[in-house]
């Protein structure tokens, strides 16, 4: 029996943008009027990357992320963060057992965190203990129980969600939490005219069910295709370009020297080279451009940098900051 012959690039590229553009227009039918945070999700998850929503309560996060997990065909857990939460309760735990014949032994449980999508709902409302148990996880794609590594399923997403208007009882994720995420989408609310279809399309007796278009081996491939995609040497200089001049030690902008703190580090360069490629490819580009650079820098570089005193005493915002960078881009 003779292999089939292996698809040129080009064939590749189009076959995966036919199969991405179904998957759009599918978690758009179910989550409605939100098609910038769907886009934005998609090339966080294309890009290999993990993702964090912010915004108001009611906004379809949760929908967004059970929608996502079955259009792309991946195992999804949920965990409800809460202050109590310890991490045993997200990566699992070891239990002594003992078999008939009296013989014990450890075996150990999974956690839900053994998933190809993870959602993390309202994230800061877990201890920093509990937060810091997916780092490892985020960042390795694997965890630590009892001295021995476990490997999760492939591929491994998080998608978290975070309220950003009650404050009470919530734990702010530290820098290096963040960090790990590829992108924070901020989640607005939707249009009139989104809302009013939504509304009509939610209320009624039939339930709005998702198909799935993908499966977890053609989202890899996707993801590897991905990774091979060209990059033109404009494009790496405007993404250094930003990355380094958002850093107050080494910038020559007047506002990133007075306002800023600190800046990104490498892998908002890496997640942005991740990122635009994604972008360009949900796009049915074949390669990404200066363009892709200026609309994703604000939701790959934004939580990745902090502003000093004088920037909230004057009203000064991250997104001021890296719009007046990608204005000369």
């Amino acid at each position: 029996m003779t292999a089939k012959p292996a698809k040129s690039p080009q064939r590749r590229l189009e076959d995966s943008a036919a199969l991405l553009a179904a998957v759009r227009s599918e978690t758009a039918r179910i989550v409605i009027g939100q098609e910038r945070v769907i886009d934005l999700a998609l090339t966080a998850l294309l890009s290999g990357g993990h993702a964090l929503l912010v915004g108001v309560p009611g906004l379809a996060k949760t929908l967004l992320a059970e929608t996502l997990a079955h259009v792309l065909g991946l195992s999804m857990n949920r965990v409800q963060c809460t202050p109590d939460l310890m991490p045993a309760d997200i990566l699992g735990s070891e239990v002594l057992d003992q078999d008939t014949h009296g013989k014990r032994a450890f075996r150990f449980i999974e956690g839900p965190v053994f998933a190809q999508l993870l959602m993390a709902d309202e994230i800061n409302r877990a201890s920093p203990r509990t937060q810091s148990a997916l780092l490892q996880a985020m960042q390795e794609k694997e965890i630590s129980v009892g001295g021995k590594p476990r490997a999760l399923p492939m591929p491994f997403h998080v998608l978290a969600t975070q309220n950003p208007i009650e404050h009470e009882g919530t734990y702010p994720l530290p820098e290096a939490q963040l960090d790990r995420f590829l992108m924070q989408i901020d989640v607005d609310y939707p249009d009139e005219s989104a809302e009013r279809v939504m509304v009509l399309a939610t209320t009624g007796n039939q339930p709005q069910k998702s198909k799935a278009i993908l499966n977890a081996k053609t989202l890899m491939d996707v993801q590897a295709l991905v990774r091979d995609m060209p990059m033109g040497e404009s494009v790496v200089d405007a993404i250094l370009k930003l990355v380094r001049g958002l850093r107050p030690e080494a910038a020559a902008s007047p506002i990133v020297r007075d306002y800023v703190t600190w800046g990104p580090g490498p892998r908002g360069s890496q997640g942005l080279m991740l990122a635009v490629r994604a972008r360009a490819l949900l796009d049915g580009r074949s390669a990404p451009s200066v363009e892709d650079v200026c609309a994703l820098a604000l939701p790959v570089l934004k939580h990745r940098m902090a502003l000093n005193y004088k920037a909230r005493a004057e009203g000064i915002e991250a997104e001021d900051v890296v719009n007046s960078l990608t204005s000369d881009l």
